[in-house]
C-alpha cells in the first residue's frame, strides 16, 4: 500500500511534467489583438490521461499544475495561471469521476466497454473546459485584469478550446487504450475504487 502511494506521487509529477512540456513546446500559440493568444496544444489530453491511470484528483494535479507552471513561465499567459489551475484540475476531477465512480474502469476486463467509458469520460471533462474556459475567460479578462478586448477574443477562444476537446479526446482515449496491457505488466495499473457488490 504504502509503494503504491509511492507510485501514485511520482506518477503525479511525472504527468505535471509532461503536461507542461506539451503545452509548452507542442503548442501552436494564435496572437490576438490586444496582445492576447489563444493555443492549439494537447495539454488537456495529458490532463485526462493522468485522471484516466490515476483518478481524477491526482490525475486533475498532474495536468493543472504543469499547465499553470507552463502559463506561469509565459509572458502572455502569466496573467492566467489561476484560472488555468482550477479549469485543468475541473477536467482531471470530471474525468476521473465518470471513468472510476460511474464506469469502474479499472474493474472491467471488456475493452469495449473500456474504450466506451473513457471516451465518455474524456468527453464529459472535456466538455467542461470547452464551455467554461471560454466564460471564465471573458469574465477574468473582463472583470478581473480589465481587458476591454474580451468580445472580441471570446470566439477565437472557443474555436480552439473546441479543437483542443477534440483532439485531446482521441489522443487519450487512444493511449490510454495502448499503454494499458503495458501498465498491468508492468505494475502500474492502480485499481481505483471499490469492486461493486452484487
Amino acid at each position: 500500500m504504502k509503494n503504491e502511494k509511492m507510485q501514485k506521487l511520482v506518477m503525479t509529477g511525472v504527468f505535471a511534467a509532461l503536461s507542461y512540456v506539451v503545452f509548452t513546446f507542442l503548442q501552436f500559440k494564435i496572437p490576438l489583438p490586444g496582445g492576447d493568444a489563444t493555443s492549439i496544444h494537447l495539454g488537456n489530453a495529458v490532463c485526462v490521461l493522468g485522471a484516466l491511470i490515476l483518478g481524477g484528483p491526482l490525475g486533475g494535479i498532474g495536468g493543472a499544475l504543469g499547465m499553470t507552471i507552463g502559463d506561469l513561465l509565459d509572458p502572455i499567459y502569466v496573467i492566467y495561471a489561476p484560472k488555468t489551475f482550477l479549469l485543468k484540475l475541473c477536467i482531471g476531477l470530471i474525468t476521473g469521476f465518470v471513468a472510476h465512480r460511474l464506469g469502474r474502469i479499472t474493474h472491467r476486463t471488456d475493452r469495449r466497454e473500456i474504450a466506451k467509458w473513457i471516451t465518455g469520460a474524456a468527453v464529459c471533462g472535456l466538455l467542461f473546459n470547452v464551455v467554461f474556459d471560454p466564460l471564465i475567460g471573458y469574465f477574468y479578462k473582463l472583470y478581473i485584469i480589465g481587458k476591454p478586448a474580451a468580445e472580441i477574443t471570446l470566439a477565437w477562444n472557443i474555436a480552439s478550446t473546441g479543437i483542443n476537446a477534440a483532439a485531446s479526446t482521441v489522443v487519450a482515449v487512444l493511449v490510454y487504450l495502448a499503454l494499458l496491457p503495458a501498465l498491468k505488466k508492468s505494475g502500474l495499473f492502480f485499481t481505483i475504487g471499490k469492486e461493486k457488490q452484487s
